[in-house]
């Protein structure tokens, strides 16, 4: 039986495509495709339909090396990230006992798509996404209080989606966009 992540005949998603792109840009870039191979991959992908059409595409293409996980953890204390940092494309966050804040208003976002992992025990957790972020906050589980998130009235989609999973146990979680 196949699942709707394997079904051929399934439609691509935008992010599809972009990982795709990026498989193909990174081919390209270690020599392991020449130019022409990579024109003419990249025109099958950007044209494909169907995740079946994708694979074709795809075939014969080295496997994307898993990226990597950057951890932020502490037992105590604050953990704080603000300004200009560098986002990862997996960010995974750990605090026993303590508050979180993430801000990712300024901070420099290189993926499409960023997914932050929550584990916090006690005490609370602030995330401020950028303004023209989508956020997607389905994979959230909360223990005591609920989760805060009001997404904005006039949404524009142009930004990078934030992926929130985890678990908070006694403590609240409170997302917002930036205001400028």
């Amino acid at each position: 039986m196949t699942t709707p992540q394997q079904d051929p005949s399934v439609a691509l998603s935008e992010e599809d495509r972009e990982t795709a792109v990026q498989r193909l840009q990174t081919a390209y870039a270690e020599e392991r495709i020449p130019h022409e191979e990579m024109n003419e991959r990249l025109d099958q992908v950007l044209t494909a339909r169907t995740r079946g059409e994708l694979a074709t595409a795809m075939a014969s293409l080295p496997e994307a090396s898993p990226e990597p996980t950057s951890t932020i953890a502490a037992a105590g204390g604050r953990i704080r990230r603000r300004g200009a940092w560098r986002v990862p494309r997996h960010l995974k966050v750990a605090s026993a006992f303590g508050r979180v804040h993430l801000d990712l208003s300024r901070a420099v976002i290189e993926h499409p798509v960023v997914d932050i992992e929550l584990a916090v025990g006690t005490g609370r957790a602030k995330i401020t996404v950028p303004r023209d972020a989508t956020v997607d906050v389905e994979g959230v589980s909360t223990g005591w209080k609920d989760l805060r998130y009001q997404p904005p009235r006039r949404s524009r989609p142009s930004g990078p989606k934030i992926r929130i999973s985890g678990s908070m146990g006694f403590g609240r979680l409170k997302i917002r966009h930036a205001r400028r």
